[in-house]
């Protein structure tokens, strides 16, 4: 096995930004609020590492990597809002609906479990 190549796993050398292109956004105060607030399954955390990261190479310069850990801080942002909002209007509109169907079921069932009183007696 001929391992002799080099592999370079390093980011991409630095780019002088160009006056015209903003600088990335690093999504940190959102980040802080998810890790804060609405940390569902810890992406709120996740996204906060990379929202520093983003920051740390926006600073020094280097514009591609903090597009690409601005990006990803982004999506982790987005999925544990979403997660944190959307699962709890799904639990809500399931237990609603569980109230309302258990809720005829059983006014459906009164009379079944009701035994009425009569004057007559036709068995004896």
């Amino acid at each position: 096995m001929d391992a002799s190549y080099p592999r370079d796993e390093r980011w991409p050398p630095k780019r002088v930004p160009s006056p015209a292109a903003p600088a990335p956004r690093d999504h940190l105060v959102w980040a802080i609020f998810n890790t804060l607030y609405m940390n569902f399954c810890c992406l709120g955390f996740v996204a906060l590492a990379f929202a520093v990261k983003a920051r740390d190479r926006k600073v020094s310069g280097d514009v591609e990597a903090a597009r690409h850990f601005s990006s990803k801080a982004r999506c982790y942002n987005a999925l544990a809002t979403a997660g944190s909002v959307l699962l709890p209007l799904l639990l809500g509109a399931l237990i609603v609906t569980g109230v309302l169907h258990l809720s005829k079921l059983a006014q459906e069932s009164v009379g079944f479990f009701t035994y009425q009183f009569s004057g007559t007696d036709e068995d004896q």
